[in-house]
Order: structure tokens, then C-alpha cells, then sequence
């Protein structure tokens, strides 16, 4: 029963005292709802408040957005200092030094700091760019001295004390696990390294990279490059120039010094003609295809009539792409187009998420796309709506301080020029149809594109090399024989010196943080082996599962699981003789209500239930470079699949039970990939287990 508070009735009672007094209003019978929208408003200026230039002593140059209409300032500080600088093999260096600015100087640790801006309201953060590395501040113009203070304070003076350092690196592991294992990240990646080649555009971070880095190489990285000569200081709000200039001075005035001159980078690559990286994500129900090429250096001017055609072409959901992907095929949920502008030289890309199916046609129907908008004069139609979209929404990205902070660094840190803010919308305006196709004809490079593909290319593979040369690679970059992509299985030897009596203890993490357990026992007999697994993974998965395997040749003789998953009951019961598997599976399924799956069929010597990898993996004849197929009954689906294990390497892992020296074991061919670790040290042992794709990591506790 829901009981009435005084206050809430009482509010009742005023809103009704409100309301009877409000006039009825009557609608006219004779006033039809009008059916042709109003004319659209002369385009008329942006209210931008100029900006105020002034030159430090000390090299840094300070831009003033004077605005007193709220009691509110937004200060950044940019360094020529992002990921494009990072040294070679320590790739994610400036990202780390970042997260690490705020985390302690000599006269205040993290919490100090962060308790010292959130107590006035006010934020203070740090972030890595391709270019750029940005300390921002946003107060209350009360407290405009403490913001130019903690800004000082964090870029000439941070300690990045050795255990933040280590809490940066694996928050970094962490975040990069999670991005590997989704396909849209993975293909922006293979995107960058195609199109920019040895360019530092086109390198990405790595595990190896995070591990390589040390607080030796944070502090010299902050010491070379976040220096006051040629940085710049951009302060919007309420404050005066001379208020401003005072506090710069008084935080930045003593700090004196320029960072080195940066090596020259080498050019990106010349692409000959149109071709297609497919990365090879097994068992992948969707794909994901990023599509474009390299364009033009920041200040071109060409870039307005280019802003235009992207826009019709994928810019938002009446663009091209949108409309006959989404709304005509019904082939994904958005397709879009984007044109980038970096420091160096930018790039467009087109992209397109959906099912295995249609990727082919989807990706033709892109191509189509491209040489239409290429060849055919955009309807004057297309061109009005893309203009007033961007022209229109502009005055929306300038409205607070922090957002003229952002627009105004951006322009400066690019080079766009002093006017480049006010004449924005009056030169996309200016554009025509006939400059956007000419813009089109000269940034879509239709016969050089680069075109990532992302997903299962045992499916895809027949499908796309009818439309373009095809390289086909794993996740990782390396090259894939299509042959490889129907394996045949077969029995293999397993080395039953690495299965002994053991019980180890799992934990189950999610996003970094523990969500679950798992424990597994080997019990060994004269005649048989039982493996034993306990699992609870949250509220979600609480199950049992119990093998025995003949001692002799590892043969699986029974499987029994059962549990719940997602509040729906599971349970396996199979058994293994004479060539023969025979059993049930009552399988959890989306609809909420389990499937029962019958079993009775012949499988090959040698096929493994699925229950039993774990067990058995290990166990493997391991050495860096081989691959295994293995048949595998897959007990929730009752068919045999073949399972790849790949050897991709050795590494040192660290999980709570310790460091450990370790095979990296690349699985494909059953439901999701996985990637596993196993210590190289005898008799091995299961260390981490993360599914690709899922943020959910098994790693060993004892």
C-alpha cells in the first residue's frame, strides 16, 4: 500500500490550486494544423564571443574567450604531446603519463587532489589524443585561482609514484583486453595500421607495449614533452585578460624550457589499387567493415565541400549509407560515414555493423554508394539538408565554456587560422553541388580504398573475393592460408605426464573486478580420472560439472553437469562407448525456456567432450609455433566440431597466484574464440581463460 506523505499532498494540492486558475484554451475549428512547415530564418552570425590572444615570457601562449553571462571558466592546456609521440615498442606511453598527472605531486596526493576540486565543484582531468596531450579544469569563476593553481601544479610537478604506475598499467591490460575482443575496435585498428602503415597514426597499443613501460619512461616522456614553449593555454568564461594573464603567470611564469623537435615521421603508404583485409574472427555472428583512405592535411581547404559530401554520403540518418542499409535493406542498425582531421595528414572512413549474411552485399552496396556520389551531381535537395544540419548545429557545440574551450583549442592546435570559428558556417554554406561531387572525386579514392573486414571468414571469405583481392589475417595481423579456415580433426596424443591430483582455485573477473569463482579438482585412480569443476559466475551462473576419462588413453566416459544459468535450469548427462555418445542436454535458451537436446550419434576416435578442454589442453604435446584440430563434442549443441589450438607464444603472465611463464593459446572453431594460458612449467597448469568478446577472465588464485 502506498502511504501520502505530508509534503507530497500538500504539492498536490498547490499544482491543482495552479491549475484552475490557467484559462482554457479553445482551438479553432476554422485554424487547420498548418501543412507546410514554416520558411527557415536568414542564416544569420553565431553569437561568439571573440577571443583575446597574449604571448607568455615563457613560450606558452595564452587565448582568452571572455564571457560573463554565467559565473563559470573551462581552462585547458595542450602539449604537443600524444600518442604520436610515443617511442617505439612503448606505444600507450602518453595515455599512461595522462591518467598519471593527477595522481600526486610533492605537496598533494591523488586523493588530496581530488578532493581539493570536488570540493569547490569543479573537475580537473587529463587525457591523450593522436596529437595532443590536454589538462582541463572547469570551476566556478570563484575559484579561478585554484584551477590555474592545480593545473601548475599537476604539469610541472607530478610525482607518478611507482604504485599508480602499476595501477595505470593494468586498468591499461584491462581496457585493452576489452577492446581486442570487440570487433568494431579490432577493425579500427587494422584500419589505421593499413591506411597509415609505420606512420605513428597507424600504431596501436599492445600488451607487450603496457609491459615494456616504466615509471622511468613516464617521468622522462613528461619531462621532454610537456614543456611551456609551444603550448597552449586556452581559458573561456568569466574572467578578464588581465585576471587571466595574472594567474598564468603566476602558475606557469618561473617554468621555463621547449620540448625537442620531433623525428620526421615516415609518409603513409601509396596504395596502388583497391583491396580487402579480412581478419578472421571465428565463429563470429556479425561483421564489421571499415572502408576509406588517407586525405588531406588540417588546413586544406577543400575540407568544407569534403564536410558536405560526408555528410550526404553516411553523415547521420538521412545520409545515403542510413537510408539503404538500415531503412531499405534492413541490414544493420546504422551505416555511417566520418571525415577526420588530425595535426598530420586525416582520412575519411565509411562504416557498416551486421550480420554474416549480408556483409557481402552490404559492402558492395557501399561501394555503389561511394561511385555514385563520386560520379552523379548531388540532388540540390540532399545539399540544402546537409548544410542546414551542420550549419544549424554548430551554435549548439559552442554554448558553454568548456565547449568554446574545446572548439577554440582545436582550431589553434590544427592551425586552423584566427577566423576559422566565425566564417565556419558561412564557408559550408558556401558550398555547392557541383564542389561537393569534385570533393568527393578527389577524397573518395575509389581506386585505392582500403577495406577491413572483421568477422568469421569461413563464412565470408567465397563471398567477398568476388568483389576485391582478398589478404586474410587473424586478430592479430598475422597471415592465414585460407586453407586454414576448414580444418580437418583428428585424434591427438596427449601427454598424460601433466595430468596429476590437484584441486585449484579460480577467480572469475569482470571488467577488472571479481564476480565469480571457480575451483577444479583432478582426482587420479589406477583405472580412471575424474575431473570435478564448480562454477558461479554472479546471480547468473551456479553449476557442476563431473568427468571421468578412462586413466589409460584419456578417453572420455561420462559427463554429468548440472546448474542454472540465467535462472534456467541446465544439465548434460552423456555417455561415451563404443564409437558412440548418448545422452541429454537441457540447454538454457533467450526465449527463458531450456531446450532439450537428445543425443545418440557416432563420433571419431579421439573426439573430446567440450567439458573436458580445460582438463585436457594443458596436456597438449605444447611448443611455440604448433597448432592442433582436435574433434570436439559440443554437449549443449550435440555436434562435433573441430577445435584449432594455436601455440601464438610464450609470456610471462601475472595472475593472483603468482608469475608464471606461459604458452598463449589461441582456440577457435567452437561457439566464441578463446585465448588461453598455460604455464610452461611441468606438470602445466590452466592459468588464465578469457573468451574473446566477453569481458568476463578466469585467472588462478591457488
Amino acid at each position: 500500500m502506498m502511504r501520502w506523505n505530508v509534503g507530497r499532498l500538500e504539492g498536490c494540492m498547490a499544482l491543482m490550486a495552479v491549475l484552475s486558475i490557467i484559462p482554457t484554451v479553445q482551438l479553432s475549428s476554422q485554424e487547420p494544423f498548418p501543412t507546410r512547415p514554416p520558411a527557415p530564418t536568414p542564416l544569420r552570425p553565431a553569437q561568439y564571443p571573440p577571443f583575446q590572444e597574449a604571448a607568455l615570457p615563457n613560450g606558452m601562449t595564452l587565448l582568452l574567450i571572455e564571457n560573463h553571462e554565467q559565473p563559470s571558466l573551462s581552462a585547458s592546456l595542450s602539449f604537443r604531446a600524444g600518442s604520436a609521440y610515443d617511442p617505439a615498442g612503448k606505444e600507450g606511453l602518453s595515455a599512461i603519463v595522462a591518467e598519471l598527472l593527477t595522481k600526486g605531486t610533492p605537496t598533494r596526493s591523488a586523493d588530496q587532489i581530488a578532493a581539493t576540486i570536488e570540493g569547490v565543484g569543479g573537475n580537473l582531468s587529463a587525457s591523450s589524443s593522436d596529437d595532443f596531450l590536454t589538462v582541463s579544469s572547469d570551476v566556478l569563476s570563484d575559484h579561478a585561482d585554484l584551477a590555474f593553481e592545480l593545473l601548475g601544479d599537476v604539469t610541472r610537478r607530478a610525482t607518478f609514484p611507482a604504485d599508480e604506475v602499476e595501477l595505470a598499467r593494468t586498468r591499461a591490460l584491462s581496457s585493452l583486453e576489452v577492446e581486442l575482443s570487440q570487433a568494431e575496435e579490432v577493425a579500427a585498428r587494422m584500419f589505421a595500421k593499413e591506411i597509415y602503415g609505420r606512420h605513428p597514426y597507424g600504431r596501436s597499443t599492445s600488451s607487450a607495449a603496457f609491459k615494456a613501460i616504466t615509471r622511468d619512461d613516464v617521468t622522462a616522456f613528461a619531462g621532454r614533452r610537456l614543456r611551456p614553449a609551444g603550448a597552449l593555454l586556452v581559458v573561456a568564461g568569466d574572467i578578464t585578460l588581465e585576471q587571466a594573464r595574472a594567474l598564468a603567470t603566476q602558475a606557469f611564469g618561473t617554468w621555463r624550457g621547449a620540448p625537442p623537435a620531433a623525428p620526421p615521421s615516415p609518409a603513409p603508404p601509396v596504395k596502388q589499387g583497391t583491396d580487402i583485409l579480412l581478419v578472421h574472427r571465428p565463429g563470429s555472428v556479425q561483421s564489421n567493415i571499415v572502408l576509406g583512405n588517407t586525405t588531406f592535411l588540417p588546413t586544406d581547404t577543400g575540407y568544407y565541400a569534403a564536410r558536405i559530401a560526408t555528410q550526404v554520403l553516411g553523415g547521420g540518418a538521412d545520409s545515403r549509407l542510413f537510408l539503404i542499409l538500415r531503412e531499405q535493406k534492413s541490414w544493420t542498425y546504422g551505416s555511417y560515414a566520418a571525415l577526420r582531421r588530425n595535426r598530420g595528414i586525416g582520412n575519411w572512413q565509411a562504416t557498416f555493423e551486421g550480420r554474416t549474411a549480408v556483409t557481402d552485399s552490404a559492402l558492395a552496396e557501399m561501394l555503389r554508394q561511394i561511385d555514385r556520389i563520386r560520379t552523379d551531381v548531388v540532388p540540390d535537395s540532399e545539399v540544402a539538408a546537409a548544410k542546414g544540419f551542420l550549419v544549424g548545429s554548430f551554435p549548439l557545440t559552442i554554448e558553454t565554456p568548456r565547449q568554446i574551450a574545446q572548439v577554440v583549442a582545436t582550431a589553434r592546435l590544427l592551425g586552423l587560422g584566427p577566423d576559422y570559428v566565425r566564417r565556419y558556417r558561412e564557408r559550408l554554406a558556401a558550398v555547392s553541388a557541383v564542389r561537393a561531387r569534385a570533393a568527393a572525386r578527389r577524397v573518395y579514392r575509389r581506386s585505392a580504398l582500403t577495406i577491413v573486414v572483421v568477422g568469421d571468414a569461413k563464412e565470408l571469405y567465397d563471398k567477398i573475393k568476388v568483389i576485391g583481392p582478398v589478404r586474410l589475417v587473424d586478430i592479430g595481423g598475422k597471415p592465414i592460408d585460407p586453407a586454414e579456415l576448414n580444418p580437418t580433426g583428428g585424434p591427438v596424443a596427449f601427454d598424460q605426464t601433466q595430468i596429476v591430483a590437484r584441486s585449484d582455485s579460480f577467480q572469475a573477473v569482470v571488467q577488472g573486478k571479481p564476480f565469480g569463482a571457480q575451483t577444479a579438482t583432478v582426482r587420479v585412480a589406477p583405472d580412471s580420472i575424474v575431473f570435478t569443476e564448480a562454477t558461479t559466475i554472479g546471480q547468473f551462473v551456479n553449476q557442476s560439472t563431473t568427468l571421468v576419462l578412462g586413466a589409460a588413453d584419456l578417453a572420455v566416459r561420462r559427463t554429468d553437469q548440472v546448474g542454472t544459468v540465467q535462472n534456467q535450469r541446465a544439465e548434460t548427462h552423456l555417455t561415451y562407448a563404443g564409437g558412440r555418445v548418448k545422452g541429454s542436454a537441457l540447454v538454457p535458451q533467450q526465449t527463458g525456456t531450456p531446450k532439450t537436446v537428445t543425443v545418440d550419434t557416432t563420433i571419431a576416435a579421439g573426439t573430446v567432450d567440450d567439458n573436458a578442454l580445460n582438463l585436457l589442453i594443458p596436456a597438449l604435446p605444447l611448443a611455440e609455433g604448433r597448432s592442433f584440430n582436435l574433434n570436439v563434442f559440443s554437449s549443449g549443441e550435440g555436434v562435433v566440431k573441430v577445435l584449432t589450438v594455436k601455440v601464438a607464444g610464450v609470456e610471462n603472465v601475472i595472475v593472483p597466484a603468482g608469475t608464471f611463464e606461459s604458452y598463449r593459446l589461441e582456440l577457435s572453431g567452437m561457439q566464441i574464440p578463446v585465448v588461453m594460458y598455460v604455464s610452461t612449467a611441468s606438470p602445466r597448469r590452466l592459468l588464465r581463460v578469457a573468451p574473446v568478446g566477453a569481458p568476463l577472465v578466469f585467472e588462478l588464485v591457488k
